[in-house]
């Protein structure tokens, strides 16, 4: 079995500045600015979410933060989002290490949603910010296709069920197939159902992001998979 925490979204009136696991507004650095950049444009990735790596779900016992950013440019399609070597999301975890392209930039690019305006025909973004309340569950364990092919019907739905969402650790619940980062071991930090967030997030057709950090704590990954 593995523990998750299921996220229960809360809007904020005011910026959230404690570290803390919060999606959209700025991030609280724990560290000197990190901001990752686009391989393709150069530009600062937007930033998604911050996760505290504490107790039950991690170890919990260095301080750590997790910090997820993805290239989302209005101006300009830019492919290679969905790959953990893409160049076009990171995770940046403090301290730790992250190796990638980056600027000591304390804001910039945060979360949206998109809304509608008075006066304007489309809808325009948003900027949110959510604090999160964490419903604690235990899941199945991972368990490799080569086992989960020889299950009946009813025992996979069982299993995507018991998976899905989005959530804190656990297990990945995957669409299409097994895709953890290589090489390397790593577990599941955080999963989002881009269908149910009340944010923006483009993962392709109803799509889920999976972040990704290593046994030590200090290194994340990310992906995303979509129908």
């Amino acid at each position: 079995m593995a523990r998750a925490g299921t996220l229960l979204f809360e809007p904020v009136r005011e910026a959230v500045t404690a570290c803390v696991t919060k999606f959209g507004g700025q991030p609280c650095w724990l560290k000197a600015p990190q901001w990752p950049l686009s391989r393709a444009t150069g530009q600062p990735m937007r930033f998604i979410a911050q996760v505290a790596l504490e107790a039950p779900l991690f170890a919990g016992t260095g301080g750590r933060m997790a910090y997820l950013f993805m290239t989302d440019d209005p101006e300009q399609y830019v492919d290679g989002t969905w790959e953990p070597e893409g160049g076009e999301n990171a995770v940046v975890v403090q301290p730790g290490h992250f190796t990638g392209p980056a600027v000591a930039l304390a804001q910039g690019p945060s979360l949206y949603r998109m809304a509608e305006v008075a006066g304007e025909a489309q809808l325009q973004p948003q900027a949110v910010e959510f604090r999160v309340q964490l419903r604690f569950v235990e899941e199945p364990g991972h368990q490799p296709e080569s086992v989960r092919g020889e299950w009946t019907q009813e025992q996979q739905e069982s299993r995507a069920r018991a998976l899905e969402g989005s959530k804190v650790g656990g297990t990945p619940g995957f669409l299409q197939g097994d895709e953890f980062p290589q090489p390397g071991d790593w577990k599941l930090l955080l999963q989002l159902d881009s269908t149910t967030v009340p944010f923006y997030v483009n993962f392709g057709d109803a799509g889920i992001g999976y972040a990704f950090i290593d046994q030590a704590e200090q290194e994340g990954r990310f992906l995303w998979q979509c129908c």
